[in-house]
């Protein structure tokens, strides 16, 4: 959905309009719980808002101008370890030998995957150093997102959790995109804009609404790292559909999956 986003769209058209429908579609739920809030549950919701959605809504539209579907598929299963890392550092968790092994071999499946050169049409080497680094900042902010969900959020429920976090950085996204991008423009006059707008609408209320609320569930009657484990799944899925749509993995490329997915698994087994 983002790779067809950008067919017209620019990353921060995609990443703005992806909130705004998400936003949107969960407003009739949030208005009404936000009577209910105090002050210090505003301030997390909108850090919930921010690093859970707003941000990684940008950030993964920007890393696939230059990176595949597939591959930012999989640098998304280092989630789980960054939700280890974090915990411990901010949230007092510990690290266990076993988390540590696995960090270290997730960690050499990335550079395995950054210092292989993608074929064609997926961009140079040279992109890949950068781009991929988009996706692990946003790895690092679903990390933090759980962990504030886990141990910040004991009443609040998931649904609550998620429309109103949404509804908390709404305004921010209605404002850039309608005064600080061509996004209207695009969508009144440029060829396939109605169903690149289609494809982020999908995106937004099925890819970011409904499935946060899903994932909150688990992050509320489980831990974050055994929720961000949907993470090795995503991969799979994503590897699949850019596979159906002409991309290109080379030898390596299998390697440096294996090896990540490997890694989040070794450091969460249990």
């Amino acid at each position: 959905m983002i790779k067809r986003g950008l067919e017209v769209f620019s990353p921060g058209e995609v990443g703005a309009f992806r909130i705004v429908a998400a936003g949107m579609f969960l407003l009739p739920l949030s208005l009404p719980r936000l009577k209910q809030l105090n002050k210090k549950q505003v301030k997390n919701l909108i850090i919930v808002g921010l690093v859970g959605s707003f941000i990684p809504a940008f950030l993964f539209a920007k890393a696939q101008t230059q990176l595949s579907s597939s591959l930012t598929g999989v640098f998304n299963a280092m989630t789980p370890l960054f939700v280890v890392v974090i915990g411990a550092i901010f949230f007092n968790s510990t690290i266990t030998k076993r988390n540590a092994i696995g960090l270290l071999i997730a960690f050499v499946g990335v550079v395995i995957l950054l210092t292989v050169k993608e074929g064609a049409g997926l961009g140079s080497f040279y992109d890949i150093n950068a781009y991929a680094f988009f996706v692990l900042l946003a790895c690092a902010c679903y990390g933090l997102n759980l962990n504030i969900i886990k141990y910040k959020f004991v009443a609040l429920k998931p649904v609550a959790i998620t429309a109103i976090s949404l509804s908390m950085v709404l305004p921010a996204a209605l404002i850039y995109l309608f005064a600080f991008t061509r996004f209207s423009f695009k969508v009144l006059h440029v060829e396939g804009a109605p169903m690149a707008t289609l494809y982020i609408a999908i995106l937004g209320i099925v890819g970011t609404a409904i499935a946060l609320i899903l994932f909150n569930i688990m992050v509320k009657v489980a831990t974050p790292v055994f929720a961000s484990s949907v993470t090795y799944l995503i991969p799979i899925v994503a590897i699949m559909w850019g596979l159906l749509d002409g991309e290109v993995l080379l030898a390596g490329h299998y390697l440096g999956i294996i090896a990540v997915i490997f890694g989040v698994w070794v450091g969460n087994r249990k």
